[in-house]
């Protein structure tokens, strides 16, 4: 008997998967799909400084059109445990809910996709043409040793996809409000003025940062970098420290410094993104010392193109819910801004009221809803 989607989320809820553990997850849905039918790969990776990482990769199906649909069951920490209705890992059902840490963000999401696709199998068998699924355990963490290697390593082996769709929390308010056609860059920097300390009572021999570095901040914080465009909000910068370091009120201190991070529109690169932060911190600190350092990035802005696979998506969910859903850039990073590089990607899954929060949990009828509208999908792409 195929699984529902109910029992798959309880299921991978229940495996304490926090970044980079796999907790069973991985094992789980391994089992679950082999036994459909799907060619299965667990396959780690790893890089010097960073934790290694498990993922899955399972195909079935040959050639094209290639349906992927990628996803991660790696979950943020749970936070004080006590401070939880039910155990973080329980998987309780009450109130017309599953509870626990990932039902939202986003081990949901693949239960309603496995579950769609396990059910079009048994019914229909195999498509003509190919599901796979895209299984990371690091998209909560540095999102180095998951999707953007498991994509290369998929792309070595001759896969090719023709559409994906990331099952991410996209919907606001109800299911069928947002499909994600694109997202901002992300870039993170720093900007330190060196001044010289000295003797609050002698300021004269003394060379404040503080001042500078304040001027600064309002200079960073004044206005957007643009205006926006047609399809993504206004560049925004904003400053999340200010750090002088300094315990003793009578002493002048040598150096201040500031943490920002900015979350940009593809009117930019992260190259002539930093070059205008310079230009602003220079500008502002009028000769003084003030350096301001760009970490590397690998968070730019794309955009997916409206398409038939758009248009298709969009009618799936018209279907079931009865909601035009909302095209949109908007929100934080995803893991679709590696899946742009191979083929055009969506971003839709469950509503995402309480990613990452104490309780997390995701409403029944709107694990079930999903499962229709994937299935859905699956029944209009593979015809």
């Amino acid at each position: 008997m195929t699984p529902s989607a109910l029992d798959i989320a309880r299921a991978l809820i229940r495996c304490p998967s926090v970044t980079p553990a796999e907790g069973g997850a991985l094992g789980y849905l391994e089992e679950l799909l082999t036994g459909a039918g799907f060619e299965t790969h667990r396959v780690t990776f790893s890089e010097e400084g960073t934790p290694d990482v498990e993922n899955l990769y399972a195909r079935i199906g040959i050639g094209a059109p290639h349906l992927t649909f990628a996803g991660h069951t790696d979950v943020v920490p749970t936070g004080d445990e006590s401070l939880w209705r039910f155990p973080p890992f329980s998987a309780e059902l009450a109130d017309g809910r599953v509870w626990g840490r990932g039902a939202c963000d986003m081990k949901g999401g693949i239960a309603a996709f496995a579950a769609a696709a396990l059910q079009r199998i048994a019914r229909h068998g195999p498509p003509k043409g190919s599901i796979s699924l895209l299984i990371t355990g690091d998209e909560e963490g540095p999102s180095i040793n998951g999707t953007v290697k498991l994509l290369q390593w998929a792309a070595a082996r001759g896969e090719r996809f023709s559409h994906a769709i990331v099952g991410e929390p996209s919907n606001p308010q109800a299911l069928g409000d947002m499909i994600k056609i694109g997202r901002r860059g992300s870039l993170n920097g720093d900007v330190v003025v060196h001044g010289r300390q000295g003797h609050s009572a002698y300021p004269q021999q003394a060379d404040n940062p503080i001042p500078i570095l304040s001027r600064i901040v309002t200079a960073l914080s004044a206005a957007p970098l643009d205006q926006g465009n047609a399809a993504f909000d206004p560049t925004r910068l904003v400053v999340t420290s200010f750090d002088v370091g300094n315990p003793a009120r009578n002493v002048i201190p040598g150096e201040a410094g500031l943490k920002f991070n900015v979350r940009f529109n593809d009117i930019w690169t992260p190259e002539t993104l930093g070059a205008r932060i310079r230009e602003i911190v220079e500008e502002t600190a009028q000769g003084a010392d003030a350096r301001v350092t760009i970490h590397p990035t690998n968070s730019i802005a794309f955009r997916t193109q409206r398409s038939s696979f758009t248009d298709l998506v969009v009618a799936a969910i018209e279907k079931i819910t009865g909601r035009t859903p909302e095209l949109s850039t908007t929100g934080g990073t995803s893991d679709a801004r590696f899946i742009t590089n191979y083929c055009p990607v969506l971003e839709f899954g469950l509503v995402g009221k309480t990613i990452h929060a104490t309780d997390e949990n995701v409403e029944i009828a709107d694990l079930e809803n999903l499962t229709e509208i994937y299935g859905e999908i699956l029944a209009r792409y593979f015809g």
